[in-house]
């Protein structure tokens, strides 16, 4: 189940799952959003039958009397422990978010009756136990998108940007979180001492608006708005900037880690996850816009470093697959399986 509203990294990620479940051989029914980009991506799949419906009124009737829910969205969490009620599937649970569910008394017994719970993070994890300290987690990180480049479409992109060196950043305009108008402050302070770096901000949302009207005088800061071909953009960027305010894992940096970028990124949440400081990237405190220049400065001066980073990260890319990630899902869901058959013995 994923009744969330449009295509974020929760979507992606469902879908690859999803995808890779099927590819072993496993029957799903996918209960999703009515007229949401998820439902119609995963439409005639082989044995995958989709069912549609309008929110979450309903959604427990729309379930059916599968053998076991997996409700990747809070959204859904009510509808599968109502429909348990009345069918007995137990329901596994992936949180996806850094920010711990309301700790009120519903709400851990609804955690309490999950048969499995799964964080994409440590950090996840703990902002979960901050709810019951008790609850058993499993952290199992997202996959990555497997994403195709087209490499002459990402030189005409470098082409018609100019500069020397690309610094991209793929994510929902919200800067609240993923912090885009530090990007517009350190490209302004650097348009001077670096005048062949360009940004490259992938994405649209709420604050396109305002980061265009901050972004009106730079030259050096391309609003490249929702894409399709994710992939050939960052085919086209020397470098990964991710400065979020808070974030559970970041799926869009094992896409960076997968195209082999050197990574920039706040030391929040989930992020010290994946990109180890010094190693595959250069992790920087939030707020910290010193930190976020000086690291920049030294990938752009530094080419034997940036190909020593991207070499560590192809590497470290192969364990973030999405056939890895079904394989650890599958592990629960036989774990929930042999526990249900030796309860009811």
């Amino acid at each position: 189940m994923n009744l969330a509203r449009g295509f974020r990294g929760g979507e992606r990620q469902t879908e690859l799952l999803v995808r890779a479940l099927a590819e072993s051989g496993w029957a799903q029914r996918v209960v999703a959003r009515a007229g949401e980009p998820l439902a119609a991506r995963l439409r005639g799949l082989s044995d995958i039958e989709v069912r549609e419906c309008p929110g979450t009124l309903g959604a427990a009737r729309t379930i059916g009397r599968p053998d076991l829910i997996h409700v990747h969205e809070g959204r859904s969490l009510r509808s599968a422990w109502l429909n348990g009620i009345f069918t007995g599937a137990p329901y596994v649970v992936t949180r996806r978010v850094q920010k711990g569910p309301r700790a009120h008394p519903f709400n851990r017994m609804l955690y309490r009756r999950a048969a499995g719970i799964v964080t994409l993070s440590r950090a996840i994890r703990s902002s979960i136990q901050q709810l019951d300290p008790a609850l058993p987690c499993v952290v199992i990180p997202s996959a990555s998108s497997g994403l195709q480049a087209d490499h002459t479409a990402a030189r005409a992109l470098r082409q018609k940007w100019g500069g020397d060196f690309i610094v991209g950043h793929v994510g929902a305009l919200i800067a609240a979180q993923k912090g885009q108008m530090q990007i517009v402050e350190v490209a302004r302070a650097l348009s001077g001492s670096h005048p062949g770096m360009r940004f490259v901000l992938v994405g649209c949302g709420p604050d396109e608006a305002l980061l265009r009207e901050a972004t009106r005088d730079l030259a050096n800061v391309i609003l490249a708005g929702q894409v399709t071909d994710v992939g050939t953009y960052l085919a086209a960027f020397d470098a990964f900037l991710f400065p979020s305010r808070f974030e559970g894992l970041g799926s869009i940096l094992l896409d960076a880690l997968e195209f082999g970028l050197p990574i920039v990124a706040t030391r929040v949440g989930g992020i010290p996850e994946v990109v180890e400081d010094g190693s595959n990237g250069i992790l920087i405190e939030d707020g910290d816009l010193e930190g976020m220049k000086a690291a920049l400065s030294l990938l752009a001066s530094d080419p034997g470093l940036c190909l020593r980073v991207s070499k560590t990260n192809l590497e470290k890319a192969e364990g973030y697959s999405p056939e890895q990630m079904a394989r650890s899902y599958l592990a629960v869901y036989e774990q929930i399986a042999f526990d249900g058959i030796t309860n009811g013995l």
